[in-house]
C-alpha cells in the first residue's frame, strides 16, 4: 500500500475528468456553431480565453501559473476561468456563439460537440502527438480525427484515513481484496460519527464495481448495462448504503468523497488522483493510504478518467490556442501539474520520472492495466446523466430496473 503523511510533500495524481469534474455531466449540444475547422495558420489575434473546470484550489492555481509564464514568454493575452459547472457553461457558450477558445472536455461530450462542428480537430497537428498514450488518443478519436490533446488522465483507487484505519485495529494485512474484505473493513470502521465507505452517487464512482463484478456498459459495441454481472454489482452497494457502511458523499454533508474524506466523516473513500491535491491544500494534516480496489466476483476493476484540451471551431485565436496546448502538454508542465495537484502525465516521455518522483501512488497508475473507460459514443454524457440521477436512489431502488432503462438509452444511441 501507499502512505501519505502530513510531513511530506504530496505529488499526487489525477483522470478527469473528475470529481464530478472528471465526471463529464450531460449537455445540450443544441446550435454549437461552427465549421469544424483545422486551425489556420493565421497569425493570433486578441486574447485568449481559457475555461477549466477545477478539482479545487491547487488545480486552479497551477494552470493560471501555466498559462502566465506562457502568456508572458509568447507575448499573447490570456485568461483562465474557473466554472461552477462545466458542462453547462461551456454549451452555454457556444449557444451564445462566444465560446472559450480553450477549455476542459470530457470523452462523454466530444462526440456531441464534434459531430455539430463546434470543436476544431486540430490533434494531427500537434507536434507530441506521438507522445500520446494511444488509448487516450482513442478516447478523442472521432469519426477518424484526432481532436484534441488528453491532458493528463486518472484512475480511482481507494483511499484509506491511517489515523482510524489504526485506531480500529486494522493493519496493512487487512486491506480488503475482495468485496468480503471491504464489507468487513467498512462495517468496523463505520461508528455514530463516520461511515467505513463514501463515493458520488454517480456511474463515475458506482462503475468500479461493476468493472469488478465483470459488467460495464459496453463491450465490443454492444449494450450491456442490464446483464447479470451489473445488477450483481448495484445489489452489492444497495446493500451496503442500506446497513450504513457505505453513504453517499451528499448523505453525509459533503460535496464530494475528497471533502467527506478529509473532514473525518468518512474513513475510507473511492477517489482519483486528484484527491491529492486537495489534501495537501484543505486537509494536511490527514494521513493516508492509497491501495487498490478490491477484486469483485468478476476480477479486479476500476474506471480511467481523461479530458482534452478542447478548442473551438469559431475561435480566432487558434494558432495561439495550439501553441498553448502544446506548452501546457509538454513533459515538463505535465510533470509540474502531477506535483501540484495530482494528474498523471498524458504523454509517454513523462512516465518514468512520475514513478520515480510518485511511488507511493502506484496503485492509481497500475490501475491503468485494467481500467476501463466510460462511454464516449454520441450521446453518452446524457446517457450518464439520466443514470447517475437513478443512482441517487439507488437505496431505495430497484437495480435491475435501473440497468434496464440505462440500457434502452445505449442501445438507442448505438442504433
Amino acid at each position: 500500500m501507499a502512505r501519505h503523511s502530513s510531513t511530506r510533500a504530496l505529488g499526487a495524481t489525477a483522470l478527469l475528468a473528475t470529481t464530478a469534474l472528471f465526471a463529464g455531466c450531460g449537455s445540450g449540444f443544441d446550435d454549437g456553431g461552427g465549421g469544424g475547422g483545422e486551425p489556420t495558420g493565421e497569425a493570433p489575434t486578441g486574447e485568449l480565453s481559457i475555461l477549466i473546470g477545477s478539482s479545487g484550489d491547487a488545480e486552479t492555481a497551477a494552470v493560471e501559473e501555466a498559462v502566465a509564464a506562457w502568456s508572458e514568454e509568447s507575448g499573447v493575452e490570456a485568461s483562465v476561468q474557473v466554472a461552477n459547472d462545466l458542462p453547462q457553461q461551456l454549451s452555454q457558450g457556444f449557444a451564445a456563439g462566444s465560446p472559450p477558445d480553450l477549455f476542459y472536455l470530457s470523452t462523454d461530450a466530444l462526440a456531441g460537440y464534434a459531430s455539430n462542428g463546434s470543436l476544431a480537430p486540430y490533434g494531427d497537428q500537434l507536434e507530441n502527438k506521438d507522445d500520446f498514450y494511444p488509448s487516450l488518443v482513442e478516447n478523442f478519436t472521432y469519426d477518424g480525427e484526432f481532436y484534441c490533446a488528453p491532458k493528463d488522465f486518472s484512475t480511482l483507487a481507494l483511499i484509506i484515513n491511517q489515523d482510524m484505519w489504526e485506531e480500529a485495529g486494522l493493519t496493512e494485512a487487512d486491506i480488503p481484496t475482495t468485496w468480503e474484505d471491504l464489507t468487513a473493513v467498512a462495517g468496523q470502521l463505520t461508528t455514530e460519527d463516520r461511515v467505513g465507505l463514501a463515493f458520488g452517487a454517480e456511474y463515475q464512482r458506482i462503475g468500479v464495481f461493476m468493472a469488478q463484478a465483470g459488467g460495464g456498459l459496453i463491450e465490443g459495441g454492444e449494450a450491456i448495462a442490464d446483464s447479470d454481472a451489473n445488477v450483481e454489482a448495484l445489489q452489492y452497494v444497495k446493500d451496503r448504503l442500506t446497513d450504513g457502511s457505505f453513504a453517499y458523499a451528499a448523505d453525509i454533508g459533503a460535496g464530494w468523497g475528497g471533502e467527506a474524506f478529509g473532514t473525518g466523516a468518512a474513513a475510507m473513500v473511492i477517489e482519483g488522483n486528484w484527491i491529492g491535491g486537495a489534501m495537501t491544500n484543505d486537509y494536511p494534516d490527514v494521513n493516508y493510504t492509497v491501495a487498490p480496489l478490491p477484486a469483485g466476483p468478476g476480477g479486479e476493476g476500476t474506471l480511467q478518467f481523461t479530458n482534452c484540451w478542447g478548442m473551438a471551431a469559431d475561435s480566432p485565436n487558434q494558432e495561439a490556442a495550439l501553441e498553448l496546448v502544446e506548452y501546457l502538454t509538454s513533459t515538463e508542465q505535465q510533470l509540474a501539474f502531477s506535483e501540484a495537484f495530482g494528474p498523471m502525465p498524458s504523454i509517454q516521455s513523462a512516465a518514468q520520472e512520475w514513478q520515480s518522483a510518485n511511488p507511493e501512488l502506484a496503485p492509481f497508475l497500475d490501475g491503468a492495466e485494467y481500467a476501463q473507460f466510460p462511454p464516449n459514443i454520441e450521446g453518452s454524457a446524457d446517457i450518464i446523466t439520466d443514470f447517475n440521477a437513478q443512482l441517487e436512489g439507488l437505496r431505495d431502488g430497484d437495480p435491475a430496473a435501473i440497468l434496464q432503462s440505462v440500457q434502452g438509452n445505449l442501445e438507442a444511441a448505438l442504433g
